[in-house]
């Protein structure tokens, strides 16, 4: 999952005499441009004591605790429960001050200076400048292999990152410099209008260094092998955890405004289990599947909220020579009904999705939603199967073959593998010949199998880490490590380029529009299968409110909620 930026967002306050059900509505799937962003409120009269501990459904387990390596949203949840970078989302999805007093930007827009807060690490050491300095070290140490190194890289543009990931200069000449304790310098290779934002993904995260290396191999294993200096404190953890617990951090350098007393988590897998546990009162937060919608969406406490994610398929044109096959993949994504897909089978307020880049996440220049037009690549993706029949036709003949059988990997979990069955009737009922196999397998494995392009059909998401296009559009560059089939185009690249690193990147209108022509691309060339912006739908009890959404890098944060108790 990951990144993003400047943008207006649509609120998902449900103010009293308001329905979560009918916000919902108007949530996702709407015709508004604005991002999903807000904070829930219970409905009614509240008690008026507020605290308690708040019981949370995860539907997997964390993957990793290290911020330096971890890649998955659930694992970004939990860790920024516990560990503040140096800026964080407001409820409006804007960047503001967390470990950060304040900064200074140069005139020329490629020096940040950020002067930090009295903070402490849980083991009672000041949180330092030069905690950022190891940690951003770690990031881009081609030794640690991180995923999201390229976030300081290509993203971040912080002087020195691509070279020293690539393996020819050391990690001490990163960009970034401990003046003193508490003032951190970075510097950049081009103004990143966008950068402030970058600060609260968690690969931006601190670590402090004698800690870190007194664990060795521990690090993140356990709660006594990570330290806190966020609004709470882990305290059991082990790997693969299906129950674990944070408390309040007494020591947290904004604990007046932390109202709970702590969090506890529970991995339930199984969509119905679930909901029984909210009934029963074992739960305050749940996520729901599609039909369990059709029996609480007239509750007040049901709730749509917009996830961020784009779904897709991605096709391993690399080591599937039939995948490689412009015509092949062109009736694939002309054989896929979408609207099916969300209407039937979610059934959440997940919405079609006939571009790269998904809507109600990044605002542009002029204040309009990047994806809002769904229909302005039509001629490319669209639910067609009189065109995907004569692109099949056409596959068929140039391939000299009348059958085709390819597996599909898809992740063990609920939703994924219901949308992966229809995917798979459509597909065989539309394409005749045409037989894909599933092969599920947990989401770990699925994405281990796709980064080491052992697949040949994948179902995957990815989540906005910045809130704009380019983290979406950055991953279909050549060599990048989530451009899971190795598609390549000179043309694409040369745009992404101009867009980061050339002169559109000071120039907001003309990148806009040349970020369009790099989707344009992506989509003629049928190198995703775009498939629906996720939607949540969630039960959240009626004693807690202030629980913050985003669609954007941390999708649930917690350090304004309160639970009536």
């Amino acid at each position: 999952m990951k990144f993003d930026r400047r943008i207006s967002r649509r609120s998902f306050l449900a103010a009293a005499g308001v329905s979560a059900a009918a916000l919902a509505l108007t949530a996702c799937g709407g015709s508004s441009s604005t991002a999903a962003s807000g904070s829930t409120a219970a409905s009614g009269a509240a008690a008026s004591a507020e605290g308690g501990v708040l019981n949370v459904m995860l539907e997997t387990e964390v993957q990793s605790l290290d911020p330096q390596l971890a890649t998955d949203g659930t694992s970004f949840e939990v860790i920024a429960n516990y560990t503040d970078g140096l800026m964080q989302m407001d409820a409006n999805g804007a960047a503001v001050e967390a470990l950060a007093e304040s900064y200074e930007l140069s005139e020329d827009g490629k020096t940040y200076t950020f002067h930090l807060k009295d903070a402490k690490w849980s083991n009672g050491d000041a949180v330092t400048a030069a905690d950022f300095v190891f940690g951003w070290q770690r990031a881009v140490d081609p030794a640690n292999a991180s995923e999201y190194a390229y976030m300081l890289s290509d993203i971040g543009q912080v002087v020195n990152a691509a070279d020293i990931i690539a393996g020819s200069k050391p990690v001490t000449d990163l960009g970034v410099t401990a003046v003193d304790d508490k003032t951190l310098k970075v510097e950049l290779n081009v103004p990143v209008s966008y950068f402030l934002s970058l600060m609260y993904f968690p690969t931006f995260y601190p670590m402090n260094q004698k800690f870190f290396e007194s664990c060795g191999d521990t690090y993140g294993t356990s709660a006594d092998t990570v330290l806190s200096n966020g609004a709470f404190v882990l305290t059991s953890y082990e790997p693969a955890a299906t129950a674990f617990e944070l408390v309040k951090n007494a020591d947290y350098y904004d604990a007046d405004r932390i109202a709970l007393d702590g969090l506890n988590y529970q991995v339930i897998k199984d969509s119905q289990q679930a909901l029984m546990s909210y009934q029963n009162g074992d739960l305050d937060i749940t996520l729901l599947n599609g039909e369990q919608v059709e029996q609480v969406k007239e509750d007040p406490e049901f709730t749509s909220v917009g996830a961020g994610y784009l779904w897709y398929i991605s096709p391993n044109m690399d080591a599937v020579p039939e995948l490689a096959n412009l015509n092949l993949r062109r009736a694939i994504t002309f054989a896929l009904d979408r609207d099916s897909i969300t209407n039937d089978v979610l059934k959440d307020g997940s919405s079609p999705a006939y571009t790269a880049v998904p809507a109600q996440f990044a605002t542009g220049p002029d204040g309009s939603d990047f994806s809002a037009d769904q229909t302005k690549f039509a001629e490319f993706c669209a639910y067609d199967p009189d065109k995907a029949a004569e692109y099949y036709e056409q596959a068929k003949a140039e391939l000299g073959k009348d059958s085709f059988s390819f597996t599909m990997v898809v992740d063990a979990d609920d939703a994924p593998q219901k949308v992966a069955q229809v995917v798979q009737e459509q597909l065989q009922t539309t394409l005749p010949g045409f037989t894909l196999e599933l092969k599920v397998e947990p989401k770990k494995q699925r994405v281990q199998d796709m980064q080491d392009g052992n697949f040949e059909i994948g179902l995957t998401r990815w989540g906005p880490d910045y809130a704009d296009p380019m983290t979406y559009l950055g991953m279909w560059v050549t060599g990048n490590s989530n451009n899971y089939g190795l598609w390549s185009d000179a043309d694409y690249d040369a745009i992404i380029a101009e867009c980061t690193t050339g002169d559109l990147c000071t120039d907001p209108e003309g990148r806009w529009e040349a970020m369009y022509d790099a989707e344009s691309i992506v989509l003629e060339q049928a190198a995703i299968f775009p498939l629906y912006g996720q939607c949540n739908a969630e039960m959240i009890s009626s004693a807690v409110t202030g629980v913050d959404f985003h669609p954007v890098a941390l999708n649930r944060v917690y350090k304004d909620a309160k639970k009536s108790v």
